[in-house]
C-alpha cells in the first residue's frame, strides 16, 4: 500500500493511492497515518479494503508529511561509505546518531524555509524508515518486522550551524520545514529490499545526488537493532538513514541553497518531492 496525508496544514486526513494512481479518502476507516494505525494488524486490516470504493481526493489537494504525531525523528550519519569519503570523514565505528525535532516536519512539496542568518543550508535524500510494531533491545534477525513501510526524507542542514557553532549537530539539522516526509509511506511489502534502492536530487534541474541504499554502512536491520539498545522504537516513529555523495557541501567549490531554487528528489518505489526555498 502506499498511504498519503493530504489536506492544510495540521489538519491533515488519511488517505490511500488507488491502483489507477488516484489518492482516495481513509477517514472512514482510520483517523490518521499514526501511532497504532501503524501495528502490523491494523495495515493488515486496510490492506483488505476495497479502495476503488473510497471517495476520490480533491484533485490539487496539498500532501502532507506522509506520518502523523511523529514521537522521535532520529537520524545516522555517515552511513554512506562514498559520502563519508567526500566529507573527508573516517568510517564510524557504530552509527552516527542524532535527532531532528519534530517540528522540521513538512509535506513533501511544502516550501523549504531559507534560516535567518545562513550561509550554508545543504540538502540529503535520504531512506525513511517509519517503525510499526513496537520494540526494545531488537534482534536484527528480528527487526525487519518492525518495519511498516519507508518514505523520501529530505535531510535539510545548515552546516554553519551544525559543524562550526559548537556543541552537537542538532541545531543544523531541526530548524522548521528541514524534515519534508512523503509523498507516501510505502508499506514494506511493497519493497523488496530496502539495501537497494536508486535515489536521486536535483536542484534547479541539476542533479547533484545519484546514489543508491546499497551504500549503506549500517543496514535498515542492523540499524533498527541498534538503536532499540538505547531507546524504545514505537509506531509513528522515523528513522533516517544517511545519504549518498553528492551534498553541496561536497561540491568544488562548495554549493548551497539560496531562496527562490527548487529542489526535486526522490527514491525508487517511494516517488518524489518538490521544494521551493524561502527565506524564512
Amino acid at each position: 500500500m502506499k498511504l498519503l496525508r493530504f489536506g492544510p496544514k495540521g489538519l491533515e486526513k488519511p488517505g490511500i493511492v488507488a491502483a489507477d494512481g488516484s489518492l482516495r479518502d481513509l477517514s472512514g476507516h482510520v483517523d490518521d497515518i499514526a501511532g497504532e494505525a501503524l501495528l502490523p494488524e491494523q495495515l493488515a486490516r486496510l490492506s483488505q479494503l476495497d479502495v476503488e470504493t473510497l471517495p476520490k481526493v480533491q484533485e490539487g489537494a496539498r500532501i502532507g508529511p506522509c506520518v502523523g504525531r511523529v514521537g522521535k525523528f532520529i537520524c545516522i550519519g555517515l552511513n554512506y561509505a562514498d559520502h563519508a569519503a567526500e566529507a573527508g570523514a573516517e568510517l564510524p565505528a557504530e552509527p552516527v546518531v542524532f535527532s531532528k525535532w519534530t517540528s522540521a516536519i513538512c509535506g513533501p512539496n511544502d516550501d523549504i524555509e531559507i534560516p535567518r542568518d545562513s550561509s550554508s543550508t545543504d540538502w540529503e535524500v535520504e531512506l525513511g524508515v517509519v517503525i510499526g510494531k513496537p520494540g526494545r533491545y531488537i534482534d536484527e534477525a528480528d527487526a525487519m518486522d518492525h518495519v511498516a513501510g519507508y518514505c523520501v526524507v529530505n535531510d535539510i542542514s545548515e552546516r554553519e550551524f551544525q559543524l562550526e557553532r559548537s556543541g552537537t549537530w542538532d541545531k543544523g539539522k531541526g530548524c522548521d520545514t528541514f524534515g519534508p516526509l512523503g509523498p507516501w509511506l510505502v508499506t514494506a511489502d511493497e519493497i523488496g529490499d530496502p539495501g537497494n534502492l536508486a535515489m536521486w536530487l536535483e536542484v534547479d534541474g541539476h542533479r547533484y545526488q545519484n546514489g543508491s541504499t546499497s551504500t549503506m554502512v549500517f543496514g535498515v536491520a542492523h540499524l533498527m537493532a541498534y538503536l532499540s539498545r538505547f531507546m524504545s522504537l514505537q509506531p509513528g516513529d522515523v528513522i533516517s538513514t544517511g545519504t549518498p555523495p553528492g551534498v553541496g557541501m561536497g561540491q568544488t567549490p562548495k554549493v548551497y541553497l539560496r531562496p527562490g531554487q527548487t529542489m526535486r528528489l526522490g527514491i525508487e518505489g517511494l516517488g518524489e518531492q518538490s521544494q521551493r526555498t524561502i527565506q524564512a
